[in-house]
């Protein structure tokens, strides 16, 4: 990582206390991180780098089997992960992680910029992703950012994500089975969080527009994303964008169910 070990300084959060998550009781504990990298000096450095920003690694590993061994042992709330990995890929080690555990998120820290490894790993289950070419404060950043629930990407990555999902949405669904149970309601409040969501402000953001707190946002989120059992935010922006919210008229008011929405006007994640 380009001006990792030994650089001076941390980046700021989005919100709460930096380098801490509100443990309920208003006391604030580190963020619990795993580190997954098959080459050792980047592993260490990259460990050596979140635990002087005050964050707490818990785990490290080396390969594919290693790593899904460890992370459902450590259960850290971020799992900083490479795509390449020796005995299992990232991408598939994503998906045991996350069918394991779903409150883990994934933040991919890898050297590939390709399109096509971007996609995979969101589409695993990945919430970010963050090419190796990062500073020690973009990763410090990230993964604190990650580890309250936004979606981070490289500049330039978080469009094309966004895009696909665009693309995906235009692709018409198969008709639903006439026993399928009904989309769950969202509250007006949920559907309004939900659609600021897709349009791909933060939680911190969307916190200012509607003139509510961060733990709110947060909580709105975990309830939205319970009712439609998805497992993260990006699956929830996924959703969202299906059905049209990412472009609904903020001044035209939040809509009672999951899927309906207003004009259409793009987004940025």
């Amino acid at each position: 990582m380009t001006g990792s070990a030994g650089s001076a300084g941390s980046a700021g959060g989005t919100g709460g206390t930096v380098g801490t998550a509100d443990t309920g009781g208003g006391r604030e504990a580190p963020v619990t991180v795993m580190v997954v990298d098959d080459h050792p000096m980047w592993r260490d450095a990259v460990a050596r780098d979140l635990t002087e920003a005050g964050i707490h690694v818990v785990a490290t590993a080396g390969d594919g089997p290693e790593a899904v061994r460890r992370a459902r042992a450590a259960r850290p709330q971020v799992l900083v992960l490479d795509l390449n990995l020796p005995g299992a890929s990232g991408v598939q080690v994503c998906k045991e992680v996350v069918a394991h555990d779903p409150a883990v998120r994934v933040l991919v820290l890898s050297a590939s910029g390709e399109h096509a490894d971007v996609l995979e790993a969101v589409k695993s289950g990945a919430t970010g992703y963050l090419l190796k070419s990062a500073g020690r404060e973009e990763l410090v950043d990230a993964v604190r950012r990650t580890a309250v629930g936004d979606p981070v990407f490289t500049p330039g990555l978080a469009g094309l994500v966004l895009g696909e999902y665009r693309r995906l949405a235009t692709v018409p669904a198969a008709a639903a089975a006439p026993d399928e149970p009904a989309a769950p309601r969202l509250t007006e409040r949920e559907t309004e969080v939900l659609r600021l969501v897709a349009k791909g402000l933060s939680y911190k953001q969307i916190a200012q527009r509607l003139v509510i707190s961060h733990r709110t946002v947060q909580n709105h989120v975990q309830n939205t994303l319970g009712k439609l059992q998805l497992h993260n935010r990006v699956e929830l922006v996924r959703y969202a964008i299906e059905r049209g919210l990412d472009t609904a008229d903020d001044t035209g008011g939040a809509a009672g169910a999951t899927g309906t929405g207003g004009g259409r006007r793009g987004g940025d994640m």
